[in-house]
């Protein structure tokens, strides 16, 4: 009977630790998770905030560096980003498949003559089929007057694609111009504050030195940016007025070939 009781005693112990185990284990379980979650929306809120306060720093670091240069900065890149865009796609628009077009200009000379590739040029779009239409126009007169019109078409194009581009490379230039000019306003504003109180403290000159600093670091960013887009544009100008000059000589190759 002893036993029996000291059996079942044993065995209420352990169902009572296990319930309290499985109990404890559960309110800790619920205990992390909830830690979980709260951390997950505290990052995020600080996420959040940290986005804010990047916009919010931009916006107020652009006010206190003077709306006058600040100002022109900012002109200078909505101008720069403006003729940068229109020229990339200019540029994209004017290439063409050089190889297809000349197989099809010699495809047209041999089945309908030099009409048949003129009209060919026509319904192609870019500067290498306009080239080629001014050189078939003139093989008539010679090949020394189709190589003359290639060559003199050939720069009018070259024009073309270059065009407004100087304007880009004008507002690389100017952007950190007037930003190294705020500083130097910014300077003498520190300085004539100086001057003013007769003493040299720290409050007196951070108005001025922030202001300098941030000019110069708004003029570095843009001319940056422009920077970025004109060397693209001039490595696809590049790219196309090449592509221009061996097609140039390919048609020629080709007149050559059907004159005999």
């Amino acid at each position: 009977m002893k036993r029996l009781f000291s059996i079942l005693a044993i065995a209420g112990f352990m169902a009572f630790g296990t319930i309290n185990a499985t109990t404890n284990a559960n309110t800790a379980s619920t205990a992390v998770a909830t830690t979980i979650q709260d951390d997950a929306a505290a990052a995020a809120d600080d996420a959040t905030a940290a986005d804010e306060t990047f916009t919010q720093n931009v916006k107020k670091r652009f006010i206190e560096g003077g709306p006058f240069f600040m100002g022109i900065v900012l002109l200078c890149l909505i101008l720069g980003l403006a003729i940068a865009i229109e020229r990339i796609i200019f540029l994209n628009l004017s290439t063409t498949n050089s190889k297809k077009l000349i197989g099809n200009v010699e495809d047209a000379l041999q089945s309908g003559g030099v009409e048949a590739a003129k009209e060919v040029c026509r319904n192609t779009k870019g500067p290498v089929a306009s080239i080629f239409y001014q050189g078939l126009d003139r093989v008539d007169e010679g090949l020394d007057s189709a190589e003359k019109a290639v060559v003199a078409y050939g720069g009018v194009q070259m024009g073309q694609l270059e065009k407004n581009v100087s304007w880009i490379s004008l507002f690389i230039a100017l952007a950190p111009m007037l930003g190294f000019m705020g500083t130097v306003l910014g300077m003498i504003d520190a300085f004539d504050r100086i001057e003013a109180a007769g003493d040299m403290q720290p409050s007196l000159v951070a108005r001025g030195i922030k202001i300098a600093l941030l000019t110069t670091v708004f003029g570095l960013i843009v001319a940056i940016i422009l920077q970025i887009f004109y060397n693209y544009i001039i490595a696809k100008i590049d790219s196309i007025v090449n592509d221009m000059e061996d097609a140039s000589i390919s048609l020629m190759d080709l007149l050559v070939r059907n004159k005999k």
